[in-house]
């Protein structure tokens, strides 16, 4: 699997002062398409997806807020609606809607609120394992009543703050690490992957390129019932993806797939949490079909 060679031009916009960036594949007057990543991710992710895709629509995919090389926020705060104001901003500042959003994990989560607040700005939707914890680990999480929930939050923030960004001796030990985060990647998607992930330090050596605060969920947040009446909102045809080997709950089996007028799963064999890396062939077809 060879890296595009022919690659995107990176932009910016400015959301609550923060400034983000986006890579634009070109392709100008065709239909809009943004790809959106996962936490701890960044934007050059879709560079495989995008290559497939780009003859075909005017891709542009942003690097979230704390990751890739857009701005940390100062303040640390990484809540989902600070990231839905992002995507709105993108959509606003660049014009895009309506819009069709291809979108993983994170992402996808934040695509699928998006487009409950915004139904009429989102012609289709793709959220690759993007309906956050299931229904079982929401649970669990309840257990701890809201005086729980924020205690729990400040000693993670303050353990995070104490946090130093990891340090790699060189590229290929930061890659080591990537490899035994998604055993499905091959060599070379691992190390084009860390390569974009990666920023060099001052002494010679490595660090992922997102925010350590990231890391924290935070404490308040919608409740269960108003994201799935976001998501009953959503007017779209909505394709819901995930990998047989991955962590997530299937959306059919957990019943929330009734939460969508219009949605469907599919499951993909032999792929975990990143199915547009694992099955990137396979992937794209559906997309390409799904899309259209």
């Amino acid at each position: 699997m060879n890296a595009p060679s022919h690659g995107p031009t990176s932009h910016s916009f400015i959301s609550q002062r923060l400034r983000l960036h986006y890579v634009d594949w070109g392709n100008e007057g065709a239909p809009p398409l943004i790809l959106l990543h996962g936490g701890r991710d960044h934007c050059r992710n879709w560079d495989w997806v995008a290559q497939r895709l780009r003859n075909d629509y005017h891709i542009i995919a942003p690097d979230l807020r704390g990751h890739g090389d857009s701005a940390y926020s100062p303040s640390g705060d990484y809540s989902m609606s600070a990231f839905v104001y992002d995507l709105a901003q993108l959509i606003h500042r660049q014009h895009l809607a309506p819009v069709r959003i291809v979108a993983h994990s994170l992402g996808g989560a934040i695509t699928l609120r998006y487009a409950g607040i915004y139904p009429e700005n989102v012609l289709k939707a793709v959220a690759i394992e993007g309906l956050g914890p299931s229904p079982a680990m929401l649970a669990k999480r309840g257990e701890l009543d809201v005086q729980g929930r924020m205690r729990r939050w400040i000693e993670e923030e303050r353990a995070l703050a104490g946090r130093l960004p990891r340090r790699y001796a060189s590229i290929d030990e930061a890659l080591s690490r990537m490899q035994a985060e998604n055993s499905h990647l091959t060599p070379e998607q691992a190390r084009y992957l860390t390569v974009h992930g990666v920023s060099q330090n001052e002494d010679g050596t490595y660090s992922w390129k997102f925010d350590n605060y990231v890391r924290s969920f935070s404490p308040v947040d919608l409740m269960p019932e108003d994201t799935w009446k976001l998501w009953s909102n959503i007017t779209c045809p909505t394709l819901l993806v995930l990998g047989k080997e991955s962590w997530a709950s299937n959306p059919e089996e957990d019943g929330r797939i009734q939460h969508f007028r219009n949605a469907r799963v599919s499951a993909y064999e032999r792929a975990g949490h990143w199915v547009h890396h694992d099955r990137l062939d396979d992937f794209v077809d559906e997309v390409r079909s799904f899309l259209a």
